[in-house]
């Protein structure tokens, strides 16, 4: 009982309430002090965590690339690849450097798809000549998805500040030129060529579905092209994107080469521009080539004036074309009206059945029997 006692005395005993109350205030303070620690190292800690979170949710900064300083090579109109000063080197050389060009580390952007009512008639069957025209005879041996690049390429280019704004008007751009022009085919004597029924059927379905809002995504923002035989001087100036086939596709540099750029609005009308096929027919020849795709041997030169090559065997001299139609003269046969053959006819025939002018001596009358002769002296 003694020992409940004690204990109960024990704690009946009052607390010191100052000294819990020290205690208490140093806990507190122990503990803010802990934190203060805590919270110094949670705040060096996110100073540098938190730039790098920022930079990997940010998007890729663009890698540094050529600008696009043209002063070599004139503006943009004067890009070409027919223009044979702008090619650096040919040959397997070119493709060796071509494949050391590297592609750009950029995203590829994608320009908003572009459709033509085929309800337009004539405005669209002369948009879809010229795009298939473009894809024929520059990519008609290329893959499919070359093919389509290409006519990409022209839609591209439609859309952008720096070209014309209808299909017809990209294809052409230069074709007045002897040399120089944007696409080759309407400036070298390609278009004397007739195509083929079918790589021209299928570069009308490439250009079919062009027209009517297809994408070729692998090409993005591509407004020029080349084949990877060739090197131009241009190459090192805009951004390479990618090869399909024989053909190296680029893009403008900085602004110019994203998608925003290409704000250009259609012109709602087409038209091809009338040709000099005598100047295509003389470039085609000029560069070894002749109208229907076979090389023209060194010693068959062209001779003005004659579009069939001169024989050894011919038997005229050289300045007689000898019945040989001059097609460089735009010679064209022709059937006479026969109304008016008929009235020169007539008058043909009037006038040789009109009396003998004054002027004619008179007809000499000579007696039946008597023989023509000298007359006998009397």
């Amino acid at each position: 009982m003694n020992t409940r006692n004690a204990t109960m005395l024990d704690l009946a005993m009052p607390l010191d309430l100052g000294e819990a109350g020290t205690v208490v205030r140093r806990w507190k303070a122990e503990h803010w002090l802990v934190a203060a620690i805590v919270a110094m190292v949670a705040a060096l800690a996110l100073s540098f965590a938190i730039p790098q979170l920022v930079r990997a949710l940010a998007k890729p900064e663009p890698a540094p690339q050529a600008s696009v300083a043209f002063s070599d090579i004139g503006n943009v109109a004067n890009i070409s690849i027919d223009d044979k000063s702008q090619i650096v080197v040919e040959g397997k050389a070119a493709e060796e450097q071509n494949a050391a060009i590297p592609t750009l580390n950029l995203p590829l952007e994608h320009v908003k798809a572009f459709g033509l009512a085929a309800a337009k008639n004539e405005t669209y069957a002369t948009a879809l000549k010229c795009l298939t025209q473009a894809v024929y005879y520059e990519a008609a041996v290329e893959p499919i998805q070359g093919r389509r690049a290409v006519a990409q390429v022209v839609l591209n280019r439609m859309r952008h500040p720096a070209y014309p704004k209808s299909v017809c008007g990209v294809v052409y751009q230069g074709a007045e030129r002897r040399t120089g022009c944007q696409f080759s085919f309407t400036c070298d004597g390609a278009l004397l060529r007739g195509p083929a029924a079918v790589p021209w059927r299928e570069a009308e379905g490439v250009a079919r579905a062009a027209l009517a809002g297809y994408v070729e995504p692998s090409v993005g923002t591509a407004t020029f092209y080349h084949a990877d035989y060739v090197l131009p001087k241009w190459a090192f100036q805009l951004g390479k994107i990618t090869q399909i086939g024989r053909h190296i596709f680029y893009r403008f540099g900085g602004n110019w080469g994203m998608a925003g750029a290409f704000t250009g609005r259609y012109a709602g009308t087409e038209r091809i521009p009338a040709l000099d096929f005598s100047a295509l027919r003389e470039r085609a020849l000029a560069d070894g080539i002749n109208v229907d795709g076979t090389p023209v041997a060194a010693s068959d030169a062209f001779v003005p004036g004659l579009t069939v090559t001169p024989d050894v065997k011919d038997r005229h001299s050289d300045n007689d074309v000898g019945g040989r139609i001059d097609m460089t003269k735009a010679w064209r046969p022709s059937i006479p009206d026969p109304v008016l053959a008929s009235n020169r006819l007539k008058d043909t025939v009037a006038a040789s059945s009109a009396s003998p002018s004054p002027a004619d001596p008179a007809p000499r009358q000579v007696a039946v029997g008597q023989v023509a002769g000298p007359v006998a002296p009397q």
